[in-house]
């Protein structure tokens, strides 16, 4: 008998092909049966979802859940389980100085399932700015660290800022991509300088130390050192490097997102594979919100919806290299499915530098169903609850 039937919703699973009225079966936190008219009778519980949207469970493969060590960092149910989020990457709040409280005392401690990345800089996130000196960086702690809690660690982190940039130059993200290729990591670069000092063509010379599983997060940032040049063009090698296997993340942000960045590298043909949000406290409050919200925002880009669930789904679950057991609802997979609500109506949205959108479709959670577990979700990030601001 199942423990667990999800019933009456429309599956979309993008990495299987999936998209209709079927049902979704749990048995012993594993996905049991994805089919049409599962018998109610077979399951334990039963839980039915009417025009919902049933999906493998959401991951956010950019935020920020080092709470209580993190400066702003959000607790990861937050972000997480009760966001109809089942798993995020918390992308590099530790270094190898502070990462041994992650694995003691958070991952225990909460229902979301936490993929860690590494920075870098030895003290992470802890300080701001993160890199003030050429010993910010410990590069034989880090593989120390990375081989620790290996299994644990998904990646190396790099964030293309001042002052490390005007410290160490280019020596900064070159130690970072020779600590994960030296640990069999794959690196995660914030492209965008948000103190607006540095050279911002130092993505040309970026770029190029990229390799296949690699990630670029940030790729709307309106900041310098972003992939468009002063003409508004893409620079060469942000085609190439999305040619050649990096992954392109998009991480909105308090400061990392441009609706009218967007539509031009989209409209050069650069497409991003992963949405996710960069989430901190102020960004909850302020600019950034949720997952779900993010969605929306792409939904009134133009994307539709299997491709925004595909970039929350499967494309970040193969970013991370967890597509064995995450990102789909495949029988045998980890039962991780996210019930979402596509709500219509108008609504306006705002980026990091305070551009507006109007937009028709909004999302909303419903349930989370993390390792066969299920989780409602709270009120959630703005006063009225999970939807966008009304339009006037």
């Amino acid at each position: 008998m199942y423990d667990l039937l999800l019933t009456g919703g429309t599956v979309i699973d993008p990495e299987n092909g999936v998209n209709g009225a079927f049902d979704v079966a749990i048995e012993n936190g594993l996905i049991a049966a994805v089919a049409a008219n599962i018998p109610r009778h077979e399951a334990k519980q039963v839980i039915e979802v009417p025009g919902k949207i049933v999906t493998p469970g959401l991951i956010d493969v950019h935020c920020h859940v080092y709470d209580g060590v993190g400066p702003n960092a959000v607790h990861p149910d937050l972000a997480g389980v009760r966001a109809g989020v089942t798993t995020v990457v918390d992308a590099g709040t530790a270094g190898c100085a502070t990462f041994g409280a992650f694995p003691k005392y958070i991952i225990p401690n909460c229902e979301t399932e936490i993929i860690p990345l590494l920075h870098i800089c030895a003290t992470g996130l802890s300080t701001s700015p993160d890199i003030i000196a050429e010993a910010s960086i410990d590069f034989e702690g880090t593989l120390q660290v990375a081989e620790q809690y290996r299994g644990l660690i998904r990646g190396i982190k790099a964030r293309m800022v001042s002052p490390a940039l005007e410290i160490l130059g280019m020596e900064m993200p070159r130690l970072a991509k020779r600590a994960a290729k030296e640990a069999g990591l794959p690196l995660m670069v914030h492209i965008g300088d948000t103190t607006k000092r540095y050279d911002p063509m130092v993505i040309r010379e970026l770029l190029p130390l990229l390799e296949p599983g690699d990630i670029i997060t940030h790729l709307f940032t309106a900041n310098p050192g972003g992939v468009l040049g002063p003409d508004g063009k893409l620079v060469p090698e942000a085609r190439e490097v999305a040619d050649r296997g990096v992954w392109l993340d998009t991480a909105h942000g308090r400061m990392n997102f441009g609706f009218e960045v967007g539509k031009r590298v989209l409209d050069q043909g650069l497409v991003p594979h992963c949405i996710s949000t960069d989430l901190t406290i102020p960004g909850r409050l302020n600019t950034v919100h949720s997952l779900v919200e993010m969605m929306a925002r792409f939904l009134g880009l133009g994307f539709r919806l299997e491709q925004v669930i595909a970039m929350v789904t499967t494309n970040p679950a193969h970013a991370i290299g967890v597509h064995d057991r995450l990102g789909t609802l495949g029988v045998g997979r980890q039962a991780d499915v996210s019930v979402l609500e596509l709500r219509s109506g108008r609504w306006t949205v705002y980026d990091a530098i305070g551009d507006t959108l109007r937009i028709e479709q909004a999302v909303v959670p419903v349930l989370a169903v993390k390792r066969g577990k299920v989780f409602e979700p709270e009120w959630g990030p703005h006063p009225w609850g999970w939807e966008p601001e009304r339009a006037q």
